[in-house]
């Protein structure tokens, strides 16, 4: 009976896991850039099922690949992996008109222990950086693919890095509403991918 029990449990544990992941909706349907739009810097196409980001150190414009849609509460997950340069996937952004495209918070995505930090474009620069402590338990590597969980519900904002909780604030001041973007850094070597992109809205 006890042996039943648990596998018991065991199936409505699955059953629930598998309920909550249909709850997520594709922002990236694995084959084109629809719903998507590309400003100025740098290239975007889809190769093996992921976006991939380019650009050279010449260009000067941070490329952006912005949703066409606005998001206010969320829980975003995507896979990324950086093999050159300074990246971020913005949240909540603003359209401008300037070389960087947007303001707005990014989570952090580069080369560096700093990814999943929150830095603020156009507003306060950086807002959080991860601890030493968080570095130690993500295992973050530079090139192989990483696990990124976002959740923006009203001011409380929370990144995960493989599960790990980078950043978290609570009463945050920032935007409320806004795009989702994929950055390309102006004036670095660019390479950066992006897969497995999904939402659920709160």
């Amino acid at each position: 009976m006890r042996y039943f029990l648990c596998i018991l449990a065991l199936l409505c544990v699955n059953s629930l896991a598998i309920a909550e992941d249909q709850k997520f909706q594709p922002l990236f349907d694995g084959q084109t850039l629809n719903g998507w739009e590309a400003m100025p810097g740098g290239t975007w196409e889809v190769i093996d099922g992921a976006i991939v980001g380019k650009s050279p150190k010449a260009e000067r414009r941070h490329g952006i690949l912005l949703s066409k849609k606005q998001y206010s509460d969320f829980v975003v997950k995507a896979k990324f992996r950086v093999i050159e340069g300074d990246s971020g996937f913005y949240f909540r952004a603003d359209r401008v008109k300037s070389a960087v495209s947007v303001n707005g918070f990014q989570v952090e995505v580069d080369t560096s222990q700093e990814t999943g930090g929150l830095y603020e474009t156009g507003g306060r620069a950086w807002v959080h950086q991860p601890t030493a402590e968080v570095v130690k338990q993500r295992n973050y590597q530079r090139g192989e693919w990483t696990d990124l969980e976002l959740s923006a519900i009203g001011k409380h904002l929370v990144v995960k890095i493989n599960g790990v909780v980078s950043t978290e604030l609570k009463n945050d001041p920032g935007r409320r509403k806004g795009y989702f973007g994929l950055q390309l850094h102006g004036g670095q070597e660019m390479h950066v991918e992006f897969k497995d992109i999904v939402i659920q809205e709160k």
